[in-house]
């Protein structure tokens, strides 16, 4: 077409502008790192009384330090203008007539936009929440350049910015560069806990925050720590829990004993940094030293106990030791938060939509088309499992449940969770016996009501969440006498509601919902577990459980509701799991063929991942792929074939995925999950020999010129293998 342009997306509007309009209402809303970048174009044809058109697509990557980087951005749009225009006269030729770019800078909450008129001036300026344009300041422009860079790390393999149009060109391309981005990193580093962070991190700080794992991302993802450390060594003069990632990037780079060193010092200055405790933990777990490990991760919950990561931490190694009735007793009293999206504006729908592919790509015989039809099928029981739905804190804590899971068994994992939470059908004898008791009260006299209740004085009435892990050693707390009447007993106990099967979580996340058409029970191994006596105001107030004489709740806790779904969530996935290695079984043992559609087998590779089951991943992953190409599929075959050592294999992966981003405008090449795995074979292999190796599979040059910018990075950052 003769307005489009040539290997860049583009969706066109139906009103002049709607676009930017649409970016500059949603600035409110922009809570963290903000959105891709947004580029819109308005075109101008040379023949009178035609209407301009407007265009837009997104990018990230690209240079934002000055309004001239973002306008050469700009007025290279202009050379990608469609060529096929030779049967055009030169009267109704269609050019770029202007262009704005906009950047968001987190730091100040403000877009930043480059305003270009060819031919003619640039203009720079930044809008603010009210939509009031603002002269940008140098010290603008450094936070935009470091929001910018951020993003492009951050959002490299981000799943959620798989959007359709969304351009992602490499952020980092020499060496000046990376030091201008380290730069940039110690000027705002102290102002980083500003972009907030991962969704399990309830407070962002210094040591926590989006721009510390964006520099951690970068530099590990390469093995290369050295720049990293230079920078952290710095910092840590500043505030010593910076102290952390220091020693994260020390033992990256194997000196152990310097990172063990400077945690000393750093521990010393700050005692109380869970950041700085957790390091420890987990160096003293890759040694086998769980009981030293436990102590630091036990005084971590004790300093931040409102932060998931400390329990979770105390949870890994309480499985480490085995002492799994205390693993289960903490991962209940984790603090879960709502997860929030990511930070996105909706744009109005376009008149059209221009996805252009490289003649080089589409004649290389190596991108293949997704199959439509039954191969995009499913069974419905797969597509509903609610585990894929699963989100920041509740995604880690079904991690860590699985893993438990892994460890112990199913049915060992329910005999656990009976012993230290308390069962509905416990819990509806002892409701039984309170209420018998209150009718028998009501017909004692006031002396036998008295002695009664001095009775009754004698026990503890159960604990809040934060005191649950009290038989884990976390902490200790008083029992306060309780002076409840009975009827007010009672009344508490019929607060809670044990009448519903499926209780949604407390997030935005899928309610626990058992998939229409499940099989029977009596087809899989996997028991279904029952419900646990769970308080449904546990955020409010405490639960008033008495003990009895003959049965005993002194040893229990309510289990929170969120993990009683996790319980169900992870049921369902072993149901099916179960299911499917059973009928595989038997087709095996009938010398029968197993069919399943490629969306299955994609479905089952991701239930096996999540279940700790890496080879039958590996086997249901092969097999999708041998029905219909799946990016997914490859990129975690080429995770397993990197661990293993596989070369072969690896660079076949990394081709196929290569070709399918540069298809979907991916041309980033670092940092990404194909560079990751790639330097790890380098750092086992060398460098010489995956040249070599990718030279024996004589694939077309296009690909090949792919290909040979993973190497060439290598060679140019010094990459830990590129010598040999």
């Amino acid at each position: 077409m003769a307005d489009t342009l040539k290997d860049i997306p583009e969706f066109f509007e139906t009103e002049l502008g709607e676009s930017i309009i649409a970016r500059t209402d949603a600035l409110g809303t922009f809570r963290e790192l903000g959105p891709p970048d947004l580029c819109h174009i308005i075109k101008a044809n040379a023949k009178p009384g035609v209407k301009e058109i407007g265009s837009y697509h997104y990018v990230s990557g690209v240079d934002a330090s000055s309004s001239a980087t973002l306008a050469a951005y700009l007025n290279s749009l202009t050379y990608s203008m469609d060529e096929n225009q030779s049967w055009f006269t030169k009267s109704n030729a269609w050019r770029i007539r202007s262009g704005i770019y906009c950047c968001f800078n987190a730091f100040s909450r403000v877009d930043v936009r480059v305003e270009v008129k060819i031919p003619g001036g640039v203009e720079s300026y930044y809008v603010d929440v009210r939509g009031e344009r603002h002269e940008a300041t140098a010290k603008i422009w450094q936070e935009t350049y470091l929001s910018a860079v951020l993003r492009a790390v951050l959002y490299s393999d981000d799943s959620y910015y798989r959007l359709a149009g969304y351009r992602k060109v490499d952020p980092i391309t020499s060496l000046n560069a990376e030091q201008k981005f380290l730069e940039a990193v110690e000027s705002l580093f102290f102002k980083g806990w500003q972009l907030g962070s991962k969704p399990e991190i309830q407070t962002a700080t210094v040591v926590h925050n989006h721009l510390t794992s964006g520099v951690m991302k970068y530099f590990s993802d390469s093995f290369r720590y050295g720049p990293a450390i230079e920078l952290f060594e710095k910092l840590q003069k500043k505030d010593p829990e910076v102290g952390a990632l220091l020693g994260e990037a020390y033992i990256g780079q194997n000196e152990e004993i310097k990172a063990v060193q400077h945690l000393y010092e750093n521990l010393k200055m700050a005692p109380m940094s869970y950041a700085l405790l957790h390091v420890q933990v987990d160096f003293l777990r890759t040694k086998g030293e769980y009981q030293m490990a436990l102590k630091l991760a036990k005084f971590a919950v004790n300093t931040t106990p409102s932060e998931f990561l400390t329990w979770a931490k105390l949870t890994d190694v309480y499985i480490d030791l085995g002492d799994y009735q205390s693993a289960l007793l903490t991962l209940n009293s984790c603090p879960m938060f709502t997860y929030s999206e990511r930070d996105m504006h909706r744009m109005p729908a376009p008149s059209k939509t221009h996805l252009p592919i490289k003649p080089e790509i589409s004649s290389s015989g190596i991108m293949e088309d997704d199959i439509a039809g039954r191969e995009n099928e499913a069974d419905p029981n797969l597509l509903r499992l609610p585990a894929p739905a699963l989100h920041g804190t509740f995604a880690k804590a079904y991690a860590l449940l699985t893993r438990l899971a892994t460890r112990i068994g199913w049915d060992d994992l329910l005999k656990c969770r009976s012993h230290v939470f308390v069962m509905e059908e416990e819990y509806r004898m002892q409701k039984a016996k309170e209420e018998e008791r209150k009718t028998s009260f009501s017909h004692s006299s006031p002396a036998a009501i008295a002695s009664s209740t001095d009775d009754d004085n004698d026990h503890d009435d159960g604990t809040t969440e934060t005191n649950v892990a009290e038989d884990s050693g976390i902490g200790e707390t008083n029992d306060e006498d309780n002076s409840e009447a009975k009827d007010e007993l009672a009344e508490k106990l019929d607060d809670v509601n044990l009448d519903e099967d499926d209780l949604p979580l407390k997030s935005a996340d899928q309610p626990v919902t058992p998939p229409v058409g499940a099989p029977k029970m009596e087809d899989t191994s996997v028991e279904r577990p029952r419900q646990a006596a769970e308080d449904s105001k546990t955020e409010d107030k405490e639960t008033g459980i008495k003990e009895d004489v003959s049965f005993s709740f002194g040893n229990k806790r309510l289990c929170e509701r969120w993990l009683d779904n996790l319980f169900m969530v992870l049921y369902e996935d072993l149901r099916i799991y179960t299911f499917w290695r059973t009928e595989a079984a038997h087709y095996r043992a009938q010398q029968m063929p197993y069919r399943k559609t490629g969306t299955e087998w994609e479905l089952l590779g991701d239930l096996a991942l999540r279940l700790w089951h890496e080879d039958e991943a590996k086997e249901a992953f092969e097999q999708c792929l041998d029905y219909k190409f799946s990016a997914k599929a490859w990129i975690k075959l080429l995770e397993i074939y990197a661990s293993n050592g596989n070369v072969e294999r690896a660079l076949l992966a990394a081709v196929k995925l290569t070709v399918y981003h540069e298809r979907w405008y991916h041309e980033i090449v670092y940092p990404t999950e194909i560079a990751c795995n790639l330097n790890k074979l380098i750092r086992t292999e060398g460098l010489s020999k995956m040249q070599n190796v990718l030279t024996s599979m004589n694939l077309p040059q296009a690909v090949q010129k792919l290909m040979r910018r993973y190497f060439d990075y290598g060679e140019l950052f010094q990459v830990e293998g590129y010598e040999f």
